[in-house]
């Protein structure tokens, strides 16, 4: 990725940072954004702060870069919170934030990433694709930016590439709050295939594979990043052909 731009939103902790990290390290010129700086800033890259949901700052800060090869629409994210126990205008902004948002930043990156030949890698999650209790609006949310990026894809083509990255349990520095500390991750860890939660760094090498020129033919797509999935439920329910 050496002598390329890429513009990581929400990219200043957890897997935003593990993605920020990991074009860092390939070379690239990484810019994160957020409305608040980091805590602990990712080596080798530049912060500038923006609310994602303002266009008009959204615009200024697309309209500063110099230039722009791949943007990663990564800020996102919503507290648990069952659809009755809020009003429509709370899970409103959680949509706001979770698809209208990259829109926005897509929309404001689009002549700088047509001139580039750039990129575009949605972060996705598995929410929007099987039922999401607790964060139904979030889910939603998800499922319209993974239809965004494949109509994306089909209309900015051949210029611009678009992809999504279907993310499943990362263990990130706030995981113990979501699954109740070392014991719930150890449990969680155990409903995955591959026997453990994905580390931001697992996202971020994901990213930057489909940014890069080994993934040149790929637009339009849905890469899935979650360990396996999940283990059904039925196969621990079912009483045949377990040992006695």
């Amino acid at each position: 990725m050496s002598g390329r731009t890429v513009l990581v939103t929400g990219g200043t902790r957890g897997v935003g940072a593990g993605i920020a990290r990991a074009f860092a390290e390939a070379g690239a010129d990484v810019v994160t954004c957020a409305r608040r700086p980091p805590e602990v800033p990712v080596p080798g890259t530049e912060f500038v702060p923006v609310d994602l949901r303002d266009p008009a700052a959204v615009r200024a800060l697309l309209g500063a870069l110099p230039r722009l090869d791949v943007l990663v629409n990564n800020a996102g994210g919503t507290p648990y919170r069952s659809l009755g126990d809020a009003d429509a205008e709370r899970h409103a902004r959680v949509v706001e934030l979770n698809l209208l948002a990259p829109l926005t930043v897509s929309l404001a990156a689009h002549e700088h990433l047509r001139r580039a030949r750039g990129a575009v890698v949605m972060i996705g999650s598995v929410s929007g694709s099987r039922p999401s209790p607790g964060s139904a609006a979030y889910g939603a949310a998800k499922a319209g930016l993974e239809h965004l990026a494949r109509s994306m894809a089909v209309e900015w083509a051949p210029e611009i590439r678009v992809n999504t990255l279907v993310v499943g349990m990362v263990r990130t520095e706030l995981a113990h709050l979501h699954y109740g500390g070392e014991d719930g991750i150890e449990a969680v860890s155990r409903t995955v295939p591959l026997g453990r939660l994905a580390a931001p760094a697992d996202v971020g090498a994901a990213a930057v594979f489909l940014a890069s020129d080994a993934a040149a033919y790929i637009t339009g797509a849905s890469l899935l990043v979650h360990g396996g999935g999940e283990r059904p439920a039925f196969l621990d329910a079912a009483t045949a052909n377990k040992e006695k």
